[in-house]
């Protein structure tokens, strides 16, 4: 009797703890891709200290001419994220494009300027490679959000300081919410609440090595703003006005040196947007982004 019953309170003790126990996550669905595209995923494009990295080629199925390439960045403050991200550029595939979405090294891999080397490697991969994939090698865009954004819009201000036998150099670029000047990013910045000790574990800190007044001259190597030039990639930039996470000024200021050094930029100002959100990828929104690329990479729907 005694033990019938210790088995029942057993019974009863693991029911409720199975009733309180939360469910499991769902993992979610990733985005259905267009029809007619195909996606090539994991290629190593790079293996800098060992590293491997690696991209997804989504691209058409089927494609007469070599196919114009747009190389997404994503964001996650150079410490999160990965090139799953890209998979939102699909859409862009039936409109004559193809897409290479890239993982680059976050900050518990390399400081500055490993990131930035790591997408002039992507350009060189895709140029070096497109017999063998079928991509136009004189048609290269790049897309980047946020800290992606911040990559983008160095690809086409800052040239590869070295040398190079394959070009690494982009003919757009579309900056969405990306930060230009890591000297005046909030977060670097001692004051309004920030004490060093919070600036020194910023992320603008773990990408330099650094806080940006111990290394002023690494962090303008670091911002788009401090190396636009005159033959400078056109740009689509977009921002929402009411973005907590990159002020909107780091777009204004971009736009503006771009239009004074005579390069042609676009800023989209999303009013009431925040860092991401709906705007960005509404119908006009998409429509924006198509004309751009299609001007400025040639495609062939």
């Amino acid at each position: 009797m005694k033990t019938s019953i210790q088995l029942l309170l057993v019974i009863s003790l693991c029911h409720c703890l199975l009733i309180g126990q939360p469910a499991s996550p769902k993992k979610k669905t990733p985005p259905k891709l267009p029809d007619g595209v195909e996606v090539l995923e994991n290629i190593e494009y790079a293996k800098p200290s060992g590293i491997s990295l690696k991209l997804d080629l989504y691209r058409p199925k089927v494609a007469d001419l070599p196919t114009p390439v747009v190389i997404f960045v994503h964001g996650g403050g150079w410490k999160n994220g990965n090139k799953e991200r890209g998979r939102r550029g699909a859409w862009l595939i039936p409109h004559g494009f193809a897409v290479a979405s890239i993982n680059y090294r976050l900050t518990n891999q390399g400081k500055w300027p490993d990131q930035i080397n790591d997408c002039y490697a992507a350009v060189r991969w895709v140029r070096e490679n497109a017999k063998k994939y079928n991509l136009d090698s004189d048609h290269i865009g790049c897309w980047g959000t946020s800290a992606g954004g911040h990559l983008a819009a160095l690809m086409g201000t800052r040239p590869y300081p070295g040398d190079e036998q394959i070009s690494s150099r982009v003919q757009a670029v579309m900056d969405w919410y990306g930060p230009s000047e890591l000297l005046t990013m909030p977060p670097n910045v001692v004051g309004n609440g920030r004490t060093v000790a919070d600036v020194a574990k910023s992320n603008g800190a773990l990408l330099l090595g650094s806080t940006v007044r111990d290394v002023p001259n690494l962090a303008k190597d670091a911002s788009a703003l401090d190396n636009v030039s005159k033959d400078d990639a056109p740009f689509l930039i977009m921002h929402g006005t009411a973005d907590k996470g990159v002020p909107i000024i780091q777009s204004q200021k971009l736009h503006a040196k771009l239009k004074a050094h005579g390069v042609e930029s676009t800023l989209i100002e999303h009013e009431g947007g925040g860092h991401g959100g709906p705007q960005f990828i509404s119908k006009e929104s998409n429509q924006t982004v198509l004309d751009f690329f299609s001007k400025h990479l040639n495609p062939k729907p």
